[in-house]
Order: structure tokens, then sequence, then C-alpha cells
């Protein structure tokens, strides 16, 4: 996906995709108020322009509850620092060649690749470096400035949020369906109108996401 305001700038990133082959874009927009739901559950990355209308792209970033993989484009680079506190794969200057194009994008490419091959997560808490089956996970509860980790044996509280875990998930696996819990959907048993049933666990889902629960489930 491209969300940038400018044609010229539209128009370079579409010929590099058009370029290359293992990449497809589903849409361009020029706001990001202007982007579907739908489109952002599904996109595997977006090119992020820093200056737009209504709201700038990392405003418009935070505002995402789980957001894709983002390469940002910019002919600014004072924003960099803060760009890579909220997660960017890469910082791209304008002009950049096709070179550099390329770079970011197998930057992608390589950490969904690593994602997709790890099995297993190492998650560090109370002075504990725990290793644990990703599958194994159930869900995920943000406490505080805390998350519980829970699987099948055992319960990990840790620093972070639920927002930096679904940065380090498989989101096609893990779901948010409330603003405090995230799920494997490999261990749902049943769904009901407001709950899931994690193994023996009930986990309620959240009323602004419903429809994502309901459109991939119905």
């Amino acid at each position: 996906m491209i969300l940038e305001d400018e044609k010229n700038a539209q128009s370079i990133l579409l010929h590099y995709i058009e370029k290359t082959n293992f990449i497809s874009c589903i849409g361009v927009y020029e706001s990001g108020l202007d982007i579907p739901q739908e489109r952002l559950e599904i996109v595997d990355f977006m090119f992020l322009d820093m200056e737009l209308p209504e709201l700038n792209g990392l405003t418009f970033l935070k505002t995402l509850t789980n957001p894709p993989k983002v390469i940002i484009t910019t002919a600014y680079p004072d924003f960099a620092i803060e760009a890579f506190e909220q997660a960017v794969v890469d910082y791209m200057i304008k002009p950049f060649s096709y070179v550099r194009f390329l770079t970011a994008v197998n930057r992608i490419r390589t950490t969904k690749l690593l994602l997709d091959d790890t099995e297993y997560i190492f998650i560090y808490a109370d002075k504990v470096t725990h290793k644990v089956k990703r599958n194994d996970i159930l869900y995920i509860k943000s406490e505080l400035d805390y998350v519980a980790i829970v699987t099948l044996e055992e319960k990990i509280l840790t620093l972070g949020s639920l927002s930096s875990w679904l940065k380090k998930l498989d989101t096609s696996i893990f779901i948010q369906i409330h603003r405090s819990y995230i799920v494997n959907t490999n261990r749902l048993k049943k769904i009901k109108s407001n709950v899931v049933l994690v193994e023996t666990v009930e986990i309620p889902i959240g009323s602004t996401y419903k429809s994502i629960v309901k459109k991939r489930y119905t």
C-alpha cells in the first residue's frame, strides 16, 4: 500500500513496484483517513509519506491498533528518530533510487521470513529468559505497564505493550480482539457474540474488534 499525496512520488513508487516481481500494490491513498479498515487489515506493508493532509505520517501510524510494517518515504530526515521509535522498518529520503527501494523492501521480506520460520520466542522476565514455543501461547493480556504471556503451562509477566507484541508475532495467527487481549487463533475452541473460548478460558471481544472477528470467522 502507498500513502503519499504527491503524484510524482506515487508514480515513482508504482514504477518500482511493477519492476519487483515479489510485491504488488493494493491501493494508493493521499490521506490516512481515506483508507478503508478492511484494507488495513490485509496489507503486509506500507510506504508512508511524512507530510500528509489532515494527519502527518507518524500521527496516522500512532492511531492504528495493529499497524502493518512501514517504510517511511520523505524529503525530511528530521523525523527519523521518532519514526524508528515507532518500529518502522526503513526510512528512505527522497529522491531515492530503485536500488535503495529494493534494499528497503528486502528488509521487509527478510523480517517476514524470519517471523514465519521462527518456532520459538525468547521472553525476558524477572531476571530470567524464557524460551517459549509460539504456538503454545494461548493469549497475551495487557496489565498496566506489563503484558502477561499465558501458555498451557505458565503465565509470564514482562514489561511491554500489546502493540509491541503484535509487531513480534504472525498476525495471520495472533489477532487482537480486545484492547487488553491478543489471542492465538490456533487455540480458539468457540466464538460467541461477545466472547471467545481459548482452550478453556473465556476472553471478551471488545466492541471495536467485533467486526474484525466477524469478518474473519463468518
